[in-house]
Parts: C-alpha cells; structure tokens; sequence
C-alpha cells in the first residue's frame, strides 16, 4: 500500500501547499511511502473549466476534477504495480458518490486496474476529530478556486 498525492486542482498555491504539506506529514507519521505528483496545475484547470463551461451548458467542474484526479491517480497505480486504487474523496457527505464510483471504475478500466469503493461517509465525523486531534491541517472548502468562492460567498 502506498499513498498517492495528485491534486493538481487545489488553489490557491497556500491551500495547495498546507494540503500537501498536511499530507506528507501524515504519510510520514504512518510510515507509508509516497506516490508523489506534486503539480500545481491553476492556469490549465481555470482554462480548461472557463472554456468548457463556454461550451456546454451545465458543464460540471466537479466531474472534470474527479476525472483529473483519478485518470491519474489509475496511471500511477499501474505503472507503480499496484491492483487497486482509491481516493480519500469517498469519506465526504459533500461529493457525489455515484459520479465518483462511475468515474473511478472507467479510469480503473482503462488503466487495468481495480477502483476500490465503499461509502466511508458514516466515518467523516470522526475521521474530522482525529485528524484535529493530531494537528493535521483542515481544509474548508473542496479544493478548487471556484468553491472556494462558493464557501466564502455563498454563491453556488
């Protein structure tokens, strides 16, 4: 088992950096090794929603971002001989599940290798505990810029 960081749509750079920071130090304190794809990828991720949103009405940027994220998150579980993947995203009440799953599988099938899923929601409460017990960062917001909007401006 090994932990994958790929987030190439966290912004900005100070949430990205803490976000990744917060994860080495977990992994560290595990003594998990590291699959590491430390990409800041602002300008084509706001290029890439901007022109798609221009394109198709009710474009979903949260699905674009599950595809980012496990297309490669699949890739690099190939190629680093692994049968399985996942993503800590299946622990939020606040993502769509369904979507996730669909997505993870295809990726997965593509890259020949398993998606693994179970609905880890009912532990989220705790899992927020623990991690502020152990002084790990806390994010308040998905990730990217547009919902960092949404959470401070309340625009959705």
């Amino acid at each position: 088992m090994a932990l994958c960081w790929y987030n190439p749509n966290i912004h900005p750079f100070t949430e990205y950096r803490s976000r990744r920071d917060s994860f080495v130090a977990f992994a560290q304190s595990q003594k998990l090794p590291v699959v590491m794809e430390d990409e800041y990828g602002l300008r084509l991720f706001l290029k890439t929603v901007e022109s798609r949103q221009a394109e198709q009405d009710g474009w979903n940027r949260c699905a674009f971002c599950y595809q980012l994220r496990l297309e490669k998150t699949a890739e690099l579980a190939f190629k680093n001989g692994y049968d399985a993947f996942s993503t800590t995203l299946i622990i939020s009440p606040y993502q769509d599940h369904d979507l996730i799953k669909e997505i993870g599988e295809n990726a997965g099938g593509k890259h020949g290798v398993a998606f693994f899923y179970r609905d880890f929601r009912p532990l989220f409460r705790e899992g927020q505990n623990l991690a502020r017990e152990s002084g790990y960062y806390m994010q308040k917001y998905c990730g990217c810029i547009y919902s960092e909007e949404e959470r401070y401006c309340g625009r959705k």
